[in-house]
């Protein structure tokens, strides 16, 4: 089969040709129809998150057709569509899994990190892992759901209730969130780049009350802000955007440093919290609530071929919605 390689930081991935892997007992042989691109895959490519699995296949938005079952698979048949998201595995026994929060478990495995992911023409996955995929979505617009949907939902739900949300860092997961949010009836407000019209506009023609530069305030404050992108330099601005006991969350797996900030814009009862990876209940919820909420995901796809492309192209900025590639 052919797949993308990563070997080392700040290299490209190189297209190579690898033997099929064999799935174990518990595990399916997935034929990638679709992979979407995360920014974390550009965390792992450029080095800021340390120890991945190497030589890695990287890729956790897999959208793909079961062609071989290991024996202790009953959940699926050969033939079935299923997505693929970044939690690949958990022990089942430690407190964090005991206790629902499977997510923050010790042993956690990664797809496209720890376990070879998507960025092919075949991958395995652990069976309890994987998700059928509503047949309201084709495979290029169900990739994005599997990472950028389901962090997007985690990072709204623990947001609360609020009913004026401000996302920070209008990309893959804030297209999709958007959308959830309104379908909730909350009103959005985006944060672009200072000077970003083109991401401004997307936000406005998916529903956003108001678009403008992160070192702007809202005309309103905010019940809640999500933050997306990877720079800590939001934290304070959103905090300050935000009103008495609202909650700043943070969506991202890796940010820059957080500057020192005055204590007046936490107190309050304002809160910062992050989100750590995903729950399978996490996907269930989300998957079945996507094709209610009518969500459509904006795509540009790619080869398999030219994955270093797309990676530059969400590395730069280039991108509205999200990256997928397609053996």
């Amino acid at each position: 089969m052919r797949a993308q390689v990563f070997t080392k930081a700040h290299s490209p991935l190189a297209l190579c040709e690898l033997p099929p892997p064999n799935p174990a007992a518990r595990e399916v042989l997935i034929a990638v129809k679709a992979c979407a691109v995360c920014r974390t895959d550009l965390h792992i490519v450029d080095g800021e998150l340390a120890h991945p699995k190497l030589p890695l296949v990287p890729g956790h938005e897999i959208v793909g057709t079961i062609v071989e079952k290991g024996a202790d698979v009953d959940r699926f048949q050969i033939g079935d569509r299923v997505g693929v998201p970044w939690l690949g595995w958990t022990c089942g026994i430690c407190e964090y899994c005991k206790s629902g929060r499977e997510n923050l478990c010790d042993r956690a495995r990664f797809t496209g990190y720890k376990i070879d992911g998507g960025y092919a023409e075949l991958t395995v996955a652990d069976n309890r892992y994987c998700f059928p995929i509503p047949a309201a979505f084709d495979d290029v617009a169900a990739a994005p759901l599997l990472c950028a949907g389901l962090i997007g939902y985690r990072t709204l739900r623990l947001a609360g209730e609020g009913k004026r949300v401000g996302i920070y860092g209008f990309g893959a997961a804030a297209h999709i969130v958007t959308q959830v949010a309104r379908f909730q009836g909350r009103q959005v407000f985006a944060f672009t780049k200072p000077g970003d019209s083109t991401a401004q506009e997307f936000a406005r023609g998916l529903g956003a009350v108001w678009a403008g530069s992160s070192n702007e305030m809202p005309p309103e404050l905010l019940d809640a802000a999500l933050i997306f992108a990877p720079v800590g330099a939001l934290i304070p601005a959103a905090l300050a955007a935000t009103r008495k006991g609202g909650i700043v969350v943070c969506g991202g797996i890796h940010m820059s440093d957080i500057p020192a900030f005055p204590y007046s814009i936490l107190w309050e009862e304002r809160m910062i919290r992050s989100v750590a990876n995903l729950t399978r209940r996490d996907a269930e919820e989300f998957l079945a609530l996507a094709p209610k909420a009518a969500i459509t995901t904006t795509t540009r796809r790619y080869p398999l071929a030219d994955a270093n492309a797309a990676l530059a192209d969400l590395r730069e900025g280039r991108l509205e919605g999200a990256a997928v590639l397609v053996p």
